[in-house]
């Protein structure tokens, strides 16, 4: 059974920085790529960076690029995403995703929230 379990979210001032994690089960976790997506209520869910299944390759959405760092440890089967120069814009409900090409659907966690305000 697939498991995503994000962890790390919380209140911060603007310019301030959070670490999120995503601990996954239930599946092959070094043989795929990962997402973080983030969501605003009455919004669409926003794609935020993937890492590729041996962290060769990494995206980031223009919004965030030059502020957040997606990781990955694939013996202890997490990715963490360093979230960097935190601006209020940034909040959201952050989800760690698997995508449908690694199982035919897509699998979520129950998500984090993020807040930043001062």
């Amino acid at each position: 059974q697939v498991q995503l379990v994000e962890s790390g979210g919380g209140l911060v001032e603007p310019g301030g920085s959070l670490t999120l994690s995503c601990a996954a089960a239930g599946f092959v976790f070094s043989s795929t790529l990962m997402n973080w997506y983030r969501q605003v209520p009455g919004k669409e869910r926003e794609w935020v960076a993937d890492i590729s299944h041996a962290a060769r390759v990494r995206n980031y959405a223009d919004s965030v690029k030059g502020r957040f760092t997606i990781s990955r440890d694939n013996i202890k089967n997490t990715v963490t995403l360093q979230m960097d120069n935190l601006k209020p814009e940034d909040t959201a409900v952050y989800y760690c995703n698997l995508p449908s090409s690694a199982l035919g659907r897509d699998y979520w966690g129950q998500g984090t929230q993020v807040t930043v305000s001062s």
